[in-house]
């Protein structure tokens, strides 16, 4: 029965149990962190307390020093006043001293104790002490450490080598009287009170662990319960069981994380039954395929119905020059143009095809670079001159400041050729042809407006198709074969571009959009 426990508990946590699951990490990670804070402390008590205490010691000692300056002049002037030179030092100096452990004597030139503070037996020897110092006396040297010096005192670190204790004392002279004195406080008090402070932080820590464990250990189990029921919840998801929902809360982000399980399982069952619903669409995609055919077999035809006229023109004509139907040269040299300009049309019409062809089935790759917009237009009007001046067209493009775009400069060039070709082949009127760049956020609108007749709306809508003509004789007449604006519909739309057309009272505007950024 336990083995059967034991074996559920295990398949609940899954391969991350124990100390690699969250609770245990979080445990694991919290306690390490408070015995690094231990360490820490204890190993900046051992190093660094008595040296902060030192140097605490020498701030006091400067005031200390300052404060035997006012004794001595106190007495001196109280003229004798005092019964003894002890009554001088009030209560509150000697409070002060008591909390900073200080002990002192101040003596004349002659040795003469003027006054002390401190135990008896240690007069005579503070007194001897002093008085060495005063006269750099060699038999009382002893090892020690200067920690600040000024011209009235120096306060310094020193090894009593009678008492084997460390002192922190200030001696000096006081100038104006002749008098010399000297303070000290032990040190020892405070090794050992580094020692008692990382005893006491050494157990204290001890215990602030053990409880913080269990502590800790308490609260992960109530914030790593809604994650154990998440990662059950996503188990089941997985399952595609998606009854089951976030039930759990924790009154923090885990909550909004279970919302958004709910919402995803809500969304993939969603989701799942449209793509059952898609594969009942499969069979109407047979039904497309049929359609395809159909419009295959239009496209056939259409070419066909293109290719025809030209065919059968080029056929008249050659039968006409083999029977020599006129003599004179003037005639065959008409029959030769003929065949000449039907042979172009239709090698253009091939041409438009393949170029559509490739496009459409996207094995013409778009090739994305950085050029300047308004050179490519001047280069497509000067290849077209000669056809500008043949329709004594007026072309107005007043830009001079480069411009650069993000495109497939090669399919640019051959959109803004049919739109050129275009005009040039409806002007009317003025026989005006205006380029415009209008700069957008990010975009620049590029257009192409003709003077001439305006395009029925109702014929707007299938421009872009394939072999559409609006006025099929003059399409005719110019060689049209109403594929160039099915040309310019697939780059656009290969280049996520827009593109459109608009009627003015006085002519047509092609346009189309290319980024500038």
């Amino acid at each position: 029965m336990k083995g059967q426990k034991k074996k559920e508990k295990k398949k609940r946590l899954g391969k991350h149990g124990g100390l690699h699951s969250l609770r245990g990490q979080i445990a694991v990670l919290f306690i390490g962190l408070l015995l690094l804070s231990i360490f820490t402390i204890t190993i900046i008590n051992a190093l660094f307390l008595e040296g902060y205490y030192v140097a605490q010691k020498a701030d006091v000692m400067t005031v200390a020093s300052e404060k035997m300056t006012d004794l001595v002049e106190d007495i001196e002037n109280s003229n004798g006043a005092y019964e003894d030179n002890s009554d001088a030092i009030s209560d509150e100096m000697r409070k002060w001293c008591s909390r900073n452990n200080l002990t002192w004597i101040i003596i004349t030139d002659d040795n003469e104790v003027v006054t002390y503070l401190g135990e008896m037996d240690t007069l005579s020897m503070m007194r001897n002490r002093l008085f060495g110092y005063a006269y750099e006396l060699d038999n009382i040297k002893q090892k020690y450490e200067v920690l600040k010096k000024t011209d009235e005192y120096v306060i310094q670190q020193v090894h009593d080598r009678f008492s084997d204790t460390d002192y922190v004392e200030s001696w000096g002279e006081i100038q104006d009287d002749n008098y010399y004195f000297l303070i000290r406080t032990p040190l020892e008090s405070i090794r050992e009170s580094a020692a008692i402070s990382n005893d006491f932080y050494f157990f204290v820590g001890l215990g602030i662990i053990l409880l913080s464990g269990l502590i800790i250990w308490i609260v992960t189990k109530r914030i790593t319960r809604p994650i154990s029921e998440l990662t059950q919840l996503s188990k089941r998801m997985a399952e595609l069981d998606f009854d089951v929902t976030y039930q759990s809360h924790a009154g923090n982000e885990i909550d909004d994380l279970g919302e958004h399980f709910n919402s995803m399982s809500r969304q993939l069952e969603e989701t799942i039954s449209e793509l059952k619903s898609a594969n009942n669409k499969l069979q109407k995609d047979i039904d497309d395929k049929i359609k395809i055919d159909q419009m295959r077999k239009e496209f056939l035809n259409n070419v066909s119905h293109e290719l025809k006229t030209p065919i059968a023109l080029i056929q008249g004509y050659a039968e006409g020059l083999k029977e020599n139907i006129s003599d004179d040269v003037e005639s065959r040299e008409f029959y030769c143009d003929v065949i000449m300009d039907e042979a172009g049309k239709m090698n253009k019409l091939v041409k438009n095809l393949l170029t559509l062809n490739q496009l459409e089935s996207g094995k013409d790759e778009t090739v994305m670079e950085r050029f300047d917009i308004v050179s490519l237009i001047r280069g497509v009007l000067q290849s077209m001159d000669i056809m500008v001046q043949q329709k004594n067209a007026k072309v107005i493009f007043n830009e001079t400041d480069p411009l650069y775009v993000w495109a497939d400069e090669f399919k640019t060039e051959e959109v803004v050729t049919n739109y050129t070709s275009n005009a040039l082949n409806h002007l009317e009127g003025e026989c005006t042809i205006e380029f415009k760049l209008v700069r957008l956020e990010g975009r620049v609108r590029i257009s192409v407006f003709n003077t001439g007749t305006p395009i029925p709306e109702e014929d707007i809508p299938n421009l872009w198709n394939k072999f559409y003509k609006v006025d099929k004789a003059r399409t005719r007449e110019y060689g049209g074969s109403g594929i160039g604006l099915s040309i310019v519909k697939a780059i656009m739309e290969d280049m996520n571009q827009e593109y459109g057309v608009q009627n003015y009272d006085n002519g047509v505007e092609f346009w189309f959009t290319l980024d500038t950024k």
